[in-house]
């Protein structure tokens, strides 16, 4: 006989539940900025991602508009050619007509990204290159630690201590007053430097980890069937050690893009920095910074579903072992 199911135990009722709980938190929230004497502003919030750009050509010089050769001039004491000016423009003054200097001669309209979308850009940009150079780092420190040199082990090992032993705020300031300085760096190559670096020593513990978690006697039994140490590591150690660590490395990747909202502290216009200086010019911080978090979380719910996507068809494949 089938035991009956609990009304706890319910899918449905638990997800109704849920949604509740998280309504009423939202309310309270609400409220409570109500009792702030909060105004809200979401009116403004489309702004913040495009926004509509008038765009005006001025007369440089008195004289009459004409148009030759698609092209248009102001033919007065000199001839001066409009570079700007072009038909999609809605025209103020018709050809031939004279005009002074300072008129307005036409105008038009375009949308233009706004300042979160460009934040938005620079956080995407300065992730990924920063994904980039922890996984290239993470995989040569950890053969670098798994490596039968001494020398070599050390300085993987002091690596590893000093940048995991650090705060990554600190790491930043280091990078961008010391090592920037010195070399010149741009505060956007500093940020992908400081970000990398960071993240690559923790890349680098995992990969070392899940490398010796794969059985020894398969490479004991690929070196009996005449395959090389290299060639066991690259076609079958490492495919089994990434499946075992994709997990941990999609949740690395998820906190390197939450983390690089630090480098807005050095001035990179980030998705941050953005917010910082929205809610100062509007005075708008509930709305703001309920934008920019929820763009983080579209960022980090997206890599989340791309890794469980990978793992589970890897797991099709063979398993995760």
């Amino acid at each position: 006989m089938a035991r009956k199911e609990s009304w706890t135990q319910n899918k449905n009722l638990g997800h109704i539940i849920a949604v509740g709980f998280y309504l009423l938190i939202g309310y309270f929230f609400y409220m409570a900025a109500s009792n702030m004497n909060y105004v809200w502003k979401w009116n403004s919030v489309p702004k913040y991602f495009a926004y509509e750009e008038t765009i005006t050509i001025e007369a440089p010089v008195d004289g009459k508009l004409l148009f030759e050769n698609n092209k248009y001039f102001i033919d007065g004491d000199e001839r001066v050619e409009l570079t700007k000016l072009d038909s999609s423009f809605s025209f103020d003054y018709e050809v031939g007509e004279k005009v002074y200097s300072g008129d307005y001669l036409a105008t038009k309209k375009e949308m233009r990204a706004g300042p979160v979308l460009n934040g938005l850009w620079i956080t995407l940009k300065i992730s990924f290159f920063a994904a980039i150079l922890t996984f290239v780092i993470g995989v040569v420190v950890a053969f670098m630690k798994l490596s039968s040199y001494q020398f070599l082990k050390d300085i993987a090992t002091v690596y590893i201590t000093i940048v995991r032993g650090t705060p990554l705020l600190v790491q930043i300031f280091l990078f961008y007053f010391i090592v920037a300085n010195i070399f010149e760096l741009d505060r956007f190559v500093a940020g992908v430097l400081s970000l990398g670096i960071f993240f690559g020593a923790y890349m680098a513990e995992i990969l070392r980890g899940a490398i010796q978690s794969i059985d020894k006697g398969q490479e004991e039994a690929a070196s009996s069937l005449g395959i090389t140490k290299f060639q066991a590591m690259r076609y079958i150690i490492l495919p089994q050690a990434f499946k075992r660590a994709l997990p941990t490395l999609v949740g690395e990747m998820i906190a390197l893009v939450k983390d690089s909202s630090l480098v807005s502290v050095i001035s990179i216009t980030d998705l941050t920095k953005v917010g910082k200086e929205i809610v100062a010019n509007t005075f708008s911080p509930f709305e703001t910074w309920i934008v920019v978090a929820l763009l983080y979380l579209t960022i980090t719910s997206t890599l989340s579903f791309i890794g469980h996507k990978i793992e589970k068809r890897m797991a099709e494949k063979g398993g995760m072992s």
